[in-house]
């Protein structure tokens, strides 16, 4: 199974700075390493605020699950 962030990313500031900022912050929280953090993320900078969202929210699982 694919490892995510634990994170409920609804009601976060739609920035996409400021999201990008949050999942980062949970990624080191649970663990990640900073190579697998900066992987999810040159991904997600790699296109437009729609890939950027795509990924993270791939990268993600509700904290209520």
């Amino acid at each position: 199974m694919k490892k995510k962030v634990k994170l409920q990313l609804v009601g976060i500031d739609g920035n996409a700075f400021m999201i990008m900022g949050a999942w980062k912050k949970a990624a080191r929280q649970q663990g990640w390493t900073p190579d697998e953090i900066d992987a999810v993320i040159t991904d997600a900078t790699s296109g437009d605020y729609d890939h950027l969202l795509s990924v993270l929210i791939d990268n993600t699982e509700d904290p209520e699950e």
